[in-house]
Parts: C-alpha cells; sequence; structure tokens
C-alpha cells in the first residue's frame, strides 16, 4: 500500500508551483557551471530556505552525475524530534513539485532488520525540512532516470554512535549505484542560537564566520572524522548537520576512498 509524504514545505520554504520550481533549479544549476563527475560519490548540500540557499545547493548537486546511479542516502540532521538513534522513514514515496521520488523499500526492510535504527512517524517525517529541501534538487538532477531514496533521519548521536553507523553503511557507498546526499547549514550565528563565537583578526563578523566555517569545510574534505570532531569540540561551531556529517565521514574511512 502506498504511503505518500507530502511535499509539506513546498509554498513556504520554496515554491509550490511546479514549472517556476523547475526553472529556478535548472537555472542555478546552470549558473554553476560545473561538470558532472561520476568520480563524486556524495554531496553535502544546505537545507534553508531555497531564497536563502537555493543558489548555492547548485554547487553541490550540479556535481552529480546520475547516468550510472540507481539509489540515494538521503541523511539529514533531525531539528524538532529527538532520537539518540538513527530514524528510517515509513513512507513508500516522497512527493516533490516537480516528481515524486520512490523509497527503496527493499535497502529500508535490510536497515530494519538489523535493530540498530529506528522508525519514524509520517508525522515527524513531514515536519522535518532536513531531508525534504534536497528532494526537488534530486528529482531535478535525477530526471528521466530510475532512483530511488533511502532516507535516514540523523538523531543527537555520541562520538560512537557516529562511527557504528557509519561502519555500518560503509558497505553501501561501496556500490558506484549508490549515493550519498548528506543535509547540512553551517554556523548560525547570533544570541538566538546561543553562539558568538568572533575572531577579530579576520575583521568583519561575517568574515570571522566565513573563516570558521571554511576551517570545518576544509577538514570535512580530508575525510577525517576524529579531526572534525576535534574542531568541533574547540569551537563548538553550530552546524546543524554535525551528526550526518560525522556519521558520513566514518561511512568513507571505513570504505574504499570516495570523493565528496
Amino acid at each position: 500500500m502506498e504511503k505518500v509524504r507530502r511535499a509539506s514545505h513546498a509554498g513556504s520554504w520554496y515554491t509550490d508551483n511546479a514549472k517556476k520550481l523547475s526553472e529556478e533549479i535548472e537555472g542555478w544549476l546552470r549558473a554553476s557551471g560545473l561538470t558532472k563527475s561520476p568520480h563524486v560519490r556524495g554531496v553535502i548540500a544546505p537545507h534553508a530556505g531555497y531564497s536563502y540557499s537555493g543558489r548555492a545547493a547548485a554547487y553541490a548537486f550540479g556535481n552529480i552525475d546520475p547516468t550510472n546511479i540507481t539509489r540515494v542516502f538521503l541523511l539529514g540532521p533531525s531539528h524538532h524530534h529527538y532520537t539518540p538513534k538513527c530514524a528510517l522513514s515509513t513512507a513508500t514515496v516522497y512527493k516533490t513539485p516537480i516528481g515524486d521520488l520512490p523509497i527503496d523499500l527493499e535497502v529500508i526492510e535490510e536497515l530494519k532488520a538489523s535493530g540498530k535504527l529506528e522508525l519514524m512517524d509520517i508525522i515527524v517525517d513531514e515536519a522535518e525540512h532536513s531531508m525534504e529541501m534536497h528532494l526537488p534538487y534530486l528529482a531535478k538532477v535525477f530526471e528521466g532516470h530510475q532512483v530511488k531514496v533511502v532516507p535516514i533521519l540523523v538523531g543527537a548521536l555520541k562520538a560512537e554512535s557516529e562511527a557504528m553507523y557509519g561502519q555500518f553503511l560503509a558497505k553501501y557507498v561501496d556500490d558506484p549505484q549508490n549515493f550519498f546526499s548528506v543535509s547540512s547549514d553551517f554556523c548560525h550565528w547570533g544570541s538566538r542560537f546561543k553562539y558568538m563565537h568572533y575572531d577579530k583578526k579576520h575583521g568583519a563578523i561575517h568574515k570571522s564566520i566565513e573563516a570558521l566555517d571554511r576551517m570545518g569545510m576544509d577538514i570535512i574534505e580530508t575525510g577525517n572524522p576524529d579531526a572534525f570532531k576535534q574542531y568541533l569540540s574547540e569551537f563548538n561551531n553550530t552546524i546543524c548537520g554535525r551528526h550526518p556529517i560525522s556519521v558520513f565521514l566514518h561511512v568513507s574511512a571505513s570504505s574504499i576512498p570516495s570523493n565528496v
């Protein structure tokens, strides 16, 4: 029986007009000027509203060569639902205004059978925006290709759990037909976030934030999960997707080398 996850943030976080959304994403991808590469096995892309991050996201999704990819593992942080584990969607299809993405039920069952992951209610699924903001881009990039998604909500994991889930999922990244789409915004700065790190040597506050984020990105590119953990411990940067990123770094470290 089909169980649909609605595009619950369409019409607010991004347009629900299919023609306009398709044109926006196509325009952003074209403007990025990126060449699609079959060597890219995973991306980290933002999940803010498209008016803030839609253009930036193209610089991640524009790298994807959809030719041989049949499955996308989607890792997103949980903003509203607390769990110390990872959780699987109970939907059978994720809807977007520009095309629906079927869930890979076979892999979901395989992951469920391990006993390592919880299930998330459809209400929790639809309330969360972190994975949904990747869906229209994935629908556009994989337009005309048969692809299924494996959505995994990543909870407030301890370091040992990040490593465990990374090792558990590593076998999937070894298969070139699988791809990982990791959802994360970076520094959330200001009193409302209780985070006001400022290094004056960089000049203006926004330059300090940029330097902090770039430092984190450089560490992520090394693929070293321990170095990323040390960076977070030292600077406490409010990267909301730190747990999904850490899991993916452990996935990469536990498998053959891959490009992010």
